[in-house]
């Protein structure tokens, strides 16, 4: 029994899911599955968020991309975590704050608890958390790449993700996805035609090529959501209720000298409504003021962003993207599956779009009905990605509730009413215990524990151990610990290449995307 997937929207959301299934399926020899991609030449890709998650490296690979090759053509640079500046207090006449979230896990010791004796320490003389617990942070901060050159494809001794230019990386993503056997269609969608009976999409009418038909649609058109918004009508929740950024001002600036140095990092730097972010591609900055529009206006969000580059914004040709942070309640409805900003948007925090597109692929390839009602796995597919939309927003919330910052947007994201209780009542046990992986299930999460951790004790939370000192009786052997940290850490800070090196070096041996592919996907990765 033949089966056809119809993608509507190219994009990253399109053209990923179109090669991560066609790579799946094996498309190019597999008669069974044909799909096809409805890609409409005049609409343009947002963009919201250049940054990605460390899963990124699986996937690319798993279609069989170069990483060369890609960093090259994406004018992607190695993101290495996220530096905070200004979100626990103010900028004020010292050293602003700031804290980093590394990818890499914090070093683990099966006989010791290393945050632990960490939250036992002097806290007016200890390291950060992120540099007392991972050799990444002073790696990051001295400016150096998370691998060497002569390091394999998406490998290295720390874990990484990248900063890439989106319409790119579309079209990276689209050649390799035809390359695979993907059928590309340019032309506008007019209408979806629903059956009378079911109520699922029956064909959807264009101009360019009449009527097209498939078993399963899967909506890529952004925030339009086209099918599973206009046609379905199926319900979007907000969480502005909870995240109350809902716009962004965005442009990009290039460098003012070719060998500008690039942090291996997102800046996020707050503001008095918000935050501002700052990525470092090869040729240029992707820059971009999130907001509240019920705290700050666009014109006051104009001059934040004015004065983050130094006047140099004002020059610049500026996009302003409103958002709503929310989901579809259910992102598979009947013959159609959602995916990316038309299945759900929450903020460009933490670069979680690119994350829950990789996710959504992974799960529609691997509840695929070969035969049998298509909407067989819908139940379980909306289980699964809601409860994911539902931890990234306390995760994200964790972001802002724990500031100290005294502006109104600050004091509102603080006020217990706006914080879920399943993350209210964890703080309260984080009051007495570092964050635990028995705290989350581990199918709904795309954070871990340790990224918890990272983020409470970079916002300085405390949690209270000193009533149960005695219990940690090695605390000897743990500042032993420490040490070897620290000097794993400034040794690897001397021996990695500087990042812009690295950059350069891996684009001047820029070869072909296609590369050889793994045997087995990377959903299991995917959390």
């Amino acid at each position: 029994m033949a089966r056809s997937i119809l993608i509507v929207g190219g994009g990253t959301a399109g053209w990923l899911t179109a090669a991560y299934l066609a790579r799946f399926f094996d498309i190019a020899h597999n008669p069974r599955i044909r799909i096809t991609l409805l890609e409409s030449p005049g609409i343009g890709i947002i963009g919201v968020g250049e940054g990605t998650f460390p899963t990124i490296r699986n996937t690319l690979r798993y279609i069989g991309i170069d990483e060369a090759s890609f960093v090259h053509a994406t004018s992607a640079t190695f993101k290495q975590g996220i530096r905070f500046e200004n979100w626990v207090r103010a900028p004020s006449g010292r050293r602003d704050d700031h804290f980093l979230h590394p990818f890499e896990a914090p070093f683990q010791d099966g006989a010791h608890s290393l945050v632990a004796y960490w939250l036992l320490q002097d806290e007016r003389a200890r390291p950060a958390f992120a540099e007392a617990m991972t050799i990444q942070n002073r790696v990051a901060e001295a400016g150096r790449a998370p691998k060497g050159a002569g390091e394999g494809d998406f490998a290295g001794p720390l874990d990484y993700a990248y900063h890439f230019d989106a319409t790119r990386t579309a079209e990276v993503l689209a050649e390799r996805a035809r390359a695979l056997g993907v059928v590309h269609l340019q032309g506008l969608l007019t209408r979806a035609a629903l059956d009378g009976a079911s109520g699922a999409i029956a064909h959807l009418e264009t101009r360019e090529h009449g009527d097209l038909q498939a078993d399963l649609y899967v909506d890529c058109s952004g925030f339009r959501a086209e099918l599973i918004g206009g046609a379905l009508d199926v319900a979007f929740k907000p969480v502005g209720d909870v995240l109350f950024t809902d716009r962004a001002l965005a442009c990009k600036l290039p460098y003012e000298t070719a060998d500008t140095p690039l942090p291996s990092y997102t800046v996020a730097s707050a503001h008095a409504a918000g935050w501002t972010w700052d990525i470092g591609l090869a040729g240029a900055r992707g820059l971009g003021c999130v907001y509240s529009s019920a705290h700050m206006s666009d014109d006051a969000a104009a001059q934040v962003l004015e004065r983050y580059t130094g006047g140099r914004s004002s020059a610049a040709t500026t996009r302003l993207i409103p958002f709503e942070a929310g989901y579809r309640t259910r992102p598979w409805e009947k013959n159609c599956v959602a995916v990316g900003l038309s299945g759900g948007f929450l903020e460009p925090l933490e670069s979680t779009g690119v994350l829950m597109i990789e996710a959504a692929a992974a799960m529609i390839a691997e509840l695929f009905p070969h035969h049998g009602p298509i909407d067989g796995p819908a139940r379980r597919f909306n289980e699964l990605m809601g409860a994911r939309y539902e931890s990234i927003v306390a995760f994200l919330k964790l972001h802002y509730c724990l500031s100290r910052r005294e502006e109104p947007f600050w004091r509102a994201n603080a006020e217990a009413s706006s914080i879920p209780d399943r993350l209210a009542d964890l703080l309260e046990q984080w009051r007495y215990r570092p964050p635990s992986r028995f705290d989350f299930v581990l199918d709904h999460e795309s954070f871990s524990y340790f990224n918890y951790q990272y983020i409470l004790y970079g916002m300085e939370f405390r949690t209270d151990l000193a009533p149960v000192r005695d219990e940690f009786r090695h605390a000897g052997e743990a500042e032993r610990i420490f040490e070897r940290i620290r000097q794993y850490g400034e040794s690897a800070a001397r021996d990695l290449p500087v990042h812009r090196a690295l950059v350069d070096q891996l684009g001047a041996s820029a070869g072909a995307f296609a590369a050889p592919a793994p045997a087995s996907a990377p959903g299991a990765q995917l959390r």
